[in-house]
């Protein structure tokens, strides 16, 4: 295997680092027991979360150790945001986002063999410390004009809202995190996303005050960008959850699948546990045919079966091929068919009206009138049938699992009728 300093920075996953040539070398000398935290400020964790998740994966793959955290203690305050002072939750909610966050984690690393991954909590080492031996024994370590330094606080300081004092010690606890692994498990490398380096430098700092000689390196992650601007891991509908409650399968796989071309390469080497010759054959696809989409469809394909499993991915594609014609609508199941019209325009109705009303109600065409145009040509289809007379009505035999129509303009253009009480 290359170097697994030289496989991140191929693959554009190293943003900063306290010392890349000792780093290399402890990987080299190694193995290096390290550690990637989360917080359980939600009850899911999300695609951010996991270039760091899968950042894990592939040191550990190179031969080293994962310790994988769920703060159970920093998840009661709270990172620092940009703009204004986070809700604390309570203690019982938190407590259930961490043994949500730990299942989502654990898929990913392997706890088995000499390099085998361990969870861990913060609370552990956190909850019976008096506050009294915290400030003597971690806080005389931590000088306020460092900290208020650190980008995350400086912000906060300089904006309307302030900064709490709770928030301003946020770095003190994730620091003692470092400090805490180092001693139990002989921990000496972080990493993180580039937004945390404020963080994840304090933990290596209080170490080297409290054990001086001994080495411990720091390694972030760059801030992901879309090259159309817009925030990575956002869509039009919020936010994308790797929990299949909060964002379906099909949605998770449809983000991937619309990934701009100009991005594609990016998202297949931070992403994709493809060999680089195989990223790179897909990049020249991307380059050679855009509008076949493979590196696209590989990469969706890929990590919808990483995060949620072959049989969804096997579910999920054939739901996107039978909406355009190219599968038996009749063989999806509810909850995917459901999932997969959810993603396109979609109305209610109470009693079945001609295809004509119902193309322009959805939206399909701009009028009726055009909807009679669209039949007339050949070009309206409902469940995947050629629609052939102007004055067509679904039947209720029609009705995809009692509830639904798929309607399609064309090759492309997609809506959905969903029939209540029929």
């Amino acid at each position: 295997m290359t170097d697994i300093v030289d496989e991140l920075k191929w693959r554009g996953l190293i943003a900063l680092s306290t010392d890349e040539d000792a780093l290399r070398k402890a990987f080299a000398d190694g193995p290096v027991t390290f550690y990637c935290g989360f917080d359980p400020t939600a009850p899911s964790l999300h695609l951010g979360n996991l270039v760091q998740i899968l950042t894990m994966r592939r040191i550990q793959q190179a031969g080293n150790r994962p310790l994988g955290l769920v703060g159970g203690a920093t998840g009661l305050i709270g990172d620092p945001k940009p703009t204004a002072e986070r809700t604390l939750n309570d203690p019982e909610v938190v407590a259930g986002w961490v043994a949500r966050l730990r299942g989502q984690i654990e898929k990913f690393l392997d706890f088995e063999g000499p390099n085998a991954a361990t969870m861990v909590n913060n609370l552990d080492w956190t909850q019976g410390l008096s506050a009294i031996d915290f400030l003597r024994d971690i806080g005389k370590h931590f000088r306020v004009n460092k900290m208020i330094a650190k980008e995350a606080v400086s912000r906060r300081l300089n904006s309307d809202a302030g900064i709490s004092y709770t928030e301003f010690s946020y770095q003190i606890l994730q620091g003692m995190d470092f400090l805490e692994l180092f001693r139990r498990y002989g921990c000496t490398l972080q990493t993180g996303g580039s937004d945390q380096w404020g963080n994840l430098t304090a933990g290596a700092d209080l170490i080297h005050k409290v054990e001086p000689h001994v080495p411990v390196h720091a390694l972030a992650t760059p801030l992901i960008t879309k090259a159309d601007g817009t925030k990575f891991g956002k869509t039009e509908s919020g936010t994308v959850w790797l929990d299949p409650e909060l964002t379906t399968p099909y949605a998770f796989y449809q983000f991937w699948l619309n990934a701009d071309d100009r991005d594609i390469s990016k998202f297949l080497r931070i992403f994709s546990f493809r060999s680089r010759e195989e990223i790179e054959e897909l990049e020249q696809q991307t380059e050679e045919r855009p509008q076949a989409r493979a590196a696209q469809r590989a990469l969706a394909e890929e990590l919808t079966t990483l995060v949620h499993g072959a049989d969804q991915t096997a579910a999920v594609t054939a739901a996107s091929k039978a909406l355009f014609g190219q599968g038996e609508l009749t063989d999806l199941d509810a909850t995917t068919l459901a999932a997969a019209l959810s993603e396109v325009p979609n109305v209610q109705v109470s009693e079945l009206p001609t295809v004509v009303d119902l193309f322009a109600e959805v939206g399909l065409v701009a009028s009726k009138s055009a909807a009679r145009r669209t039949v007339k040509e050949g070009g309206a289809y409902v469940n995947n049938a050629k629609v052939t007379s102007e004055d067509a009505v679904p039947s209720q035999e029609d009705l995809l699992h009692g509830r639904w129509l798929v309607l399609r303009r064309g090759k492309k253009n997609l809506a959905a009728v969903e029939v209540t009480g029929a």
